[in-house]
C-alpha cells in the first residue's frame, strides 16, 4: 500500500516524499485509516517500526482544519522522557512544514517562561512530560478542556516509571469527548485496564509479538568479570571497528566513570544521563547525531523513542535489571532495513537478569570469546624462599551501604522535585 491510499492530503504527501518515504510502515498502515475516521486506537509495536509518525501524520491531517485559542491547546501527546517528548517535536517539524500548526514542547529542566509565551499565543498541538504539564495546570497557565485528541505514547514505559497517577490525573482533566490513542510495546494488564478506562471501543492494531527482538539486529555475549569489563569493552570496539554506537550502564555514577576511560583510550565519547541538565543532554544528543560524538554512554533514557539514523552498534555494558529494558536498548540499532550489531556484557552475578532476558525474547544469545589481554592473564608465581614469612590475613572491612537498583534507575519529570532542576529520574 501507498501513502496516497491511506486518505492524506497533498501538502503530507509532499512533506512524506521529501523524507523518501514511499511507502508506510505496517503499524502506519493499520493506524492512520482508523485515526482519521475519529476512532480510539490501541497500537502495539515494537520500536523502530515508525509508530511515531503513525499518529503525528493522521494529527496534522485532522487539526489542519482548525485554530487553536489562547492557553487552550487542541491536542495533547504524553510521553514519559524528555528525549522521547523533543523527539515527537521533530516529527511535526518533519511532517508538518507545509502545515499552519502551532506546537509547544512542554519538558522540564528548562525555563517555564519561553513554554508559557508559547501557550499564551494558543498551540495546536501539546507535547509534554506529565510532571511539567501538571505544574503549569496547577499554576493556571493552561487549559485542558479543548483537548480533542489525546496520546499516550510508550505507555508500559509510563507505568514501569510510576506516571500512571499523574495520567489519571491529566484525563480526569480533560473533556469526555475526545479521541483517545495509545501506543505501547507491551501490553501488561496494568495498561489493558488504562484502555477500559479512557477509551471507547479501541481498534487495536498489533503489528509484532510483544517483547520481540528485530530480526536485523545480531546479538553476541562475552562473559567477563567485573574488573575487566572495560578493558573487553575497549577491545571489542576496537575489533568491531564501530562507528557510532549507544553504550547502556544501569547506574548514572557509572556513566561518567566509563566516559573517562573511553576518552583516556582516545575515543571522542560522552556520557548521557537523567541528572543532567537538559541543555546539556540535548546538545550532547545533537552532537552524537551530527556525528561530532561516536560513543554515547547513557542509561535507559536514551532506550526509547530516540531514533539516530545509522547507529552501527549497541554495547550493553551492563545487564539490564529489566528484560524488557533488552528489547528496547537493542532496537536503536538495525532500524530502517539496516543491519546493527548488539554486544552484551556478562558477568557470573548477572546469570539472573540474563536468564530473564533469553526467557523474554525466546532465544539463546550466542556467546563469544575473546582471546585474553595481557592484563587477562595471570602472572607466574615465584619459588617461595625459605625465609620467606607467611602472609598476614587482610583485615575484614565493613560492609559497605546496600543501594538497591532504584536509587540508579532514570526516569522523566517526576512531579515534586521542581521543575527547572534536572530530576532525579530523568
Amino acid at each position: 500500500m501507498s501513502f496516497e491510499k491511506l486518505g492524506l492530503s497533498e501538502n503530507l504527501l509532499k512533506a512524506i516524499a521529501d523524507c523518501g518515504y514511499d511507502k508506510p510502515t505496517p503499524i502506519q498502515e493499520g493506524a492512520i485509516p482508523h485515526i482519521l475516521m475519529a476512532r480510539d486506537v490501541v497500537g502495539l509495536a515494537q520500536t523502530g517500526t515508525g509508530k511515531t509518525a503513525s499518529f503525528t501524520l493522521p494529527m496534522i491531517e485532522i487539526l489542519a482544519g482548525g485554530r487553536a485559542k489562547a492557553r487552550m491547546p487542541r491536542s495533547l501527546i504524553l510521553t514519559p522522557t524528555r528525549e522521547l517528548a523533543a523527539q515527537v517535536a521533530e516529527n511535526f517539524d518533519t511532517y508538518g512544514k507545509y502545515s499552519k500548526l502551532t506546537k509547544a514542547l512542554l519538558t522540564g529542566g528548562v525555563s517555564m517562561e519561553e513554554q508559557i509565551k508559547l501557550l499564551e499565543r494558543g498551540v495546536d498541538v501539546l507535547i509534554a512530560t506529565p510532571g511539567r504539564l501538571l505544574d503549569l495546570f496547577e499554576r493556571g497557565k493552561i487549559l485542558l478542556t479543548d483537548i480533542k485528541i489525546l496520546v499516550i505514547d510508550e505507555a508500559d514505559r509510563m507505568m514501569d516509571m510510576g506516571f500512571i497517577p499523574d495520567i489519571e490525573k491529566i484525563v480526569g482533566l480533560l473533556s469526555p469527548i475526545r479521541q483517545t490513542l495509545l501506543f505501547s510495546a507491551t501490553m501488561p494488564p496494568e495498561i489493558k485496564k488504562l484502555t477500559q478506562k479512557f477509551q471507547s471501543n479501541p481498534k487495536e492494531i498489533s503489528v509484532a509479538p510483544p517483547a520481540t527482538t528485530s530480526k536485523n539486529v545480531e546479538q553476541f555475549i562475552v562473559e567477563t568479570s567485573p574488573r575487566q569489563k572495560q578493558d573487553v569493552l575497549a577491545r571489542l570496539i576496537e575489533r568491531e571497528k564501530v562507528q557510532n554506537a549507544f553504550i547502556f550502564c544501569n547506574r548514572k555514577r557509572d556513566i561518567d566513570g566509563l566516559t573517562r576511560y573511553l576518552q583516556g583510550k582516545g575515543y571522542d565519547a560522552k556520557g548521557m544521563h537523567g541528572d543532567m541538565v537538559q541543555k546539556v543532554r540535548s546538545e550532547t544528543l545533537e552532537a552524537f547525531k551530527a556525528g561530532k560524538i561516536s560513543l554515547l554512554v547513557c542509561s535507559d533514557v536514551a532506550a526509547r523513542g530516540l531514533d539516530v539514523q545509522g547507529l552501527s552498534h549497541v554495547f550493553n555494558f551492563d545487564v539490564p535489571f529489566n528484560a524488557d529494558d533488552y528489547v528496547h536498548r537493542i532496537g536503536r540499532t538495525g532500524r530502517a532495513g539496516l543491519t546493527g550489531h548488539a554486544w552484551m556484557l556478562v558477568t557470573p552475578a548477572d546469570n539472573k537478569h540474563l536468564a530473564a532476558i533469553e526467557k523474554l525474547t525466546k532465544q539463546d544469545i550466542q556467546r563469544v570469546a575473546l582471546e585474553e589481554s595481557k592484563a587477562e592473564k595471570s602472572p607466574r608465581k615465584s619459588k617461595p624462599r625459605h625465609d620467606d614469612k607467611p602472609p598476614k590475613p587482610p583485615k575484614k572491612q565493613a560492609p559497605a551501604n546496600k543501594r538497591t537498583d532504584a536509587d540508579d534507575q532514570d526516569d522523566g519529570d517526576v512531579k515534586g522535585f521542581g521543575s527547572d532542576i534536572p530530576s532525579f529520574f530523568g
